[in-house]
């Protein structure tokens, strides 16, 4: 697949992936948030459907591809700590604590806590989520006006510029859906329409309508029952993360998500249904079967695995310890953070902490 960018053309050997990893790791609604409270987006101008109409793409895979699918499942299993999304941390003399691997979305499904992942929230003293001031989003949205290079083009260029008129046209209608002029955004970096572009409409119109994704109910909740929360990261620090990767990176990403189109439902569907049942591991596998041979573009993952995960990882267990060490804590953080040997369950045991999954 040849795209333009301007004048340029550009090989991409692996539609899809690009975004995809994006969506699997990153506060993909943090940018919708913004978007949402910067330009007014109302009920009535989001998508109106909340139900979302994806299918699983590994359900239909074992039935067309089993071998293609097994080698998905023993790639998920090979992966470090890939298997569960809530663990006990415990260390000699203190009180045990919990984390839990969030997903960063709206969906009923994923609202509704266990009830054991549920009770150790109530129960905990402290509330560590990955930024606190996801609690404002107006007052957030104003901080990070402040900042205008993280989220804006400053030197002119408008993502008119930089697309063909074909794609120019179908990210039009993209946000159109989802009740965004593209004048309003015409100067944004070109991640943060794709945030928007990206998640499937149903996600949209819940977040218009006032529903939170998981990480603002947890705090919200904790807020509301007097408990102390605290954040890992600021907005900011994750913005920046995003703004580090090259433009051209992002540009990719758009474009892809943009040919994937109604896909994008089935690949958060797909996120989803792992997510529930705790199989973290198969997330970056199952990804990888989106395209049409499987490939993956190594130096565009190596980039993003380095600085939107590995880089964050280390930030949040080197910040989490000293909260950690004061016992009885309920963690939240992005459930992708959580596997591998560079995962935060990897960096906390090397903290001198025993990390265990809980069924």
């Amino acid at each position: 697949m040849t795209i333009s960018i301007g004048h340029r053309s550009l090989r991409i050997t692996s539609p899809g992936n690009v975004m995809l990893w994006l969506v699997a790791a990153f506060h993909m609604l943090l940018a919708a948030m913004l978007l949402a409270v910067l330009f007014s987006v109302s009920p009535a101008t989001a998508a109106d459907d909340a139900s979302c109409t994806g299918r699983n793409i590994l359900t239909d895979l074992k039935e067309s591809d089993p071998a293609r699918y097994a080698a998905v499942v023993k790639e998920g299993e090979a992966v470090p700590n890939g298997k569960g999304i809530f663990w006990k941390i415990e260390k000699a003399g203190i009180k045990p604590s919990w984390l839990l691997g969030s997903m960063h979305v709206t969906d009923p499904r994923v609202l509704d806590l266990p009830p054991r992942t549920q009770a150790a929230h109530d129960a905990a003293d402290t509330i560590v989520i990955e930024s606190d001031e996801i609690l404002d989003e107006k007052k957030a949205a104003t901080a990070l006006l402040m900042k205008p290079e993280l989220t804006m083009f400053t030197d002119g260029t408008t993502i008119e510029k930089l697309l063909s008129p074909d794609d120019y046209a179908r990210l039009e209608e993209g946000l159109k859906q989802r009740g965004i002029p593209l004048a309003a955004v015409s100067r944004m970096r070109p991640w943060m329409i794709s945030s928007v572009v990206a998640l499937p409409g149903c996600e949209m119109a819940r977040k218009a309508k006032g529903v939170q994704f998981l990480d603002q109910k947890i705090a919200t909740d904790a807020v509301a029952s007097g408990k102390q929360v605290k954040g890992l990261e600021t907005l900011a620090e994750q913005l920046q993360a995003m703004a580090e990767l090259p433009t051209e990176f992002h540009m990719k990403s758009l474009i892809e998500t943009l040919a994937l189109g109604s896909k994008m439902n089935d690949v958060v569907e797909t996120m989803t249904d792992l997510y529930l049942s705790g199989d973290i591991g198969m997330t970056i596998p199952m990804l990888k079967t989106v395209s049409p041979d499987g490939a993956d573009e190594d130096s565009d993952y190596a980039a993003f695995e380095q600085r939107i995960i590995i880089d964050r990882n280390k930030i949040m267990a080197e910040r989490a310890a000293p909260i950690l060490a004061n016992g009885n804590v309920f963690m939240a953080v992005g459930a992708l953070h959580l596997p591998g040997e560079g995962g935060v369950i990897e960096l906390l045991r090397k903290q001198g902490f025993t990390v265990t999954a809980v069924n």
